[in-house]
């Protein structure tokens, strides 16, 4: 049996390794523990090939995108295959194992050829789920989602999105104060689509009920999508969708995704927030846009032209336009969480185990044995060194 040996100082949920060791065989984690603990002895350890992780750098788990509308140029709203294959490589050799593509608001047309070409990435090994952001969603609240193509929910065109994906939708972003938004939730629980709450005005009360409703029909965490960006702010006298969601997670009704990059969020709201909830309740996400990877320029999110300058993406020019997705790799968005005050733990928890809880996905996304061989060897600085994706090195 062919076996990859990886040496270095491992996260794993419970302790960090600082000798540790990762056997992978037949695409699974075998051993993850003490190098000098391996059956057979630390002399078998030393006299094997061994992968080392640089002096002072980690061996992580490889990381969960829930959030990723493209990178390196690539788009999965494009429906072009290229265009999502290059993506999807992009934040690969980054360190993102496992990524849900991410559609946008669009014309119907396009957004069911979106969702079938990001279907037939997951069914190419490519990514492992679909997530359709919009197009119901609040016109108040619409961001960078294109408001020509916003509609009221409509059950037809869902179960069409539904039906392009061919199994893989796993998500969809709604506004749930919307009129008719409950029979559209009601389709997507049947479906086993998480209705994510995003994107929204809605009350303390119908995100609470919304995302209780999910976890009693599916048997896992419901999703706020970006917590506070799409959304009110949190006001003492109009808590808004920000309450209802802070409150779910608490109860262990959600999961609330951060988009963690100094641009999105302020680093005290992020510290915040895993102080409250804790890492199992909180999703890292990039949020990422065909420029993520990419020098600054013009780019296209969906239907929509975006200006990028410094490394941040608006919808136009001038520092009060509207953001436009993000930039970054997953990797840098947990480096960002660490720099911020997060445990390096608690960042990796919450850019693979809990993303993971969230999609379902069998097995466990971790440092774990009986995992997916996906690891990511980083150095001292949490910056990719080298890449596995079930057993295999990436490049």
């Amino acid at each position: 049996m062919g076996e990859t040996w990886v040496r270095g100082r491992l996260v794993t949920p419970s302790v960090r390794v600082e000798d540790g060791l990762v056997v992978v065989a037949d695409k699974r984690l075998v051993y993850v523990g003490a190098a000098a603990g391996v059956p057979g002895g630390g002399g078998r350890a030393a006299r094997r090939p061994v992968v080392e992780a640089p002096s002072d750098g980690f061996v992580l788990p490889g990381l969960v995108d829930l959030h990723d509308h493209g990178g390196g140029g690539g788009s999965f709203a494009s429906g072009d295959q290229a265009s999502v294959a290059w993506a999807a490589e992009e934040h690969l050799r980054h360190g993102t194992t496992s990524l849900v593509a991410s559609t946008l608001t669009d014309a119907s047309e396009g957004m069911l050829t979106a969702v079938a070409a990001a279907a037939d990435a997951v069914e190419a090994g490519r990514v492992r789920a679909v997530h359709v952001e919009g197009p119901f969603l609040s016109r108040a609240r619409c961001g960078a989602q294109d408001p020509a193509h916003l509609r009221m929910p409509d059950v037809g065109l869902a179960r069409d999105l539904v039906a392009a994906g061919r199994g893989h939708v796993r998500i969809m972003t709604m506004a749930p104060e919307l009129p008719r938004a409950e029979p559209l939730v009601r389709f997507l629980l049947e479906e086993g689509v998480v209705p994510a709450v995003g994107h929204t005005e809605a009350t303390p009360a119908v995100v609470r009920r919304t995302l209780a409703d999910t976890r009693a029909a599916l048997g896992r965490p419901g999703l706020v999508t970006h917590l506070f960006n799409g959304m009110p702010p949190l006001h003492h006298r109009a808590p808004g969708p920000v309450a209802g969601a802070l409150a779910a997670a608490a109860a262990g009704d959600a999961v609330v995704e951060l988009v963690a990059d100094g641009v999105h969020l302020h680093d005290d709201t992020v510290r915040t927030v895993f102080e409250l909830l804790g890492a199992e309740r909180v999703a890292l996400v990039t949020d990422a846009t065909a420029a993520a990877g990419m020098p600054d320029g013009r780019y296209e999110l969906g239907p929509r032209s975006v200006r990028v300058h410094a490394g941040v993406a608006r919808l136009s020019d001038g520092d009060d336009a509207p953001l436009a997705g993000g930039t970054a790799h997953l990797l840098d968005v947990v480096r960002r969480c660490v720099d911020a005050g997060v445990e390096l733990e608690d960042a990796v928890t919450a850019a693979t185990t809990t993303p993971a809880s969230v999609l379902g996905l069998e097995g466990p996304h971790a440092l774990v044995e009986g995992a997916r061989g996906d690891l990511v060897v980083v150095d001292a600085d949490l910056r990719p060194v080298r890449v596995m994706r079930a057993g295999d090195w990436v490049g």
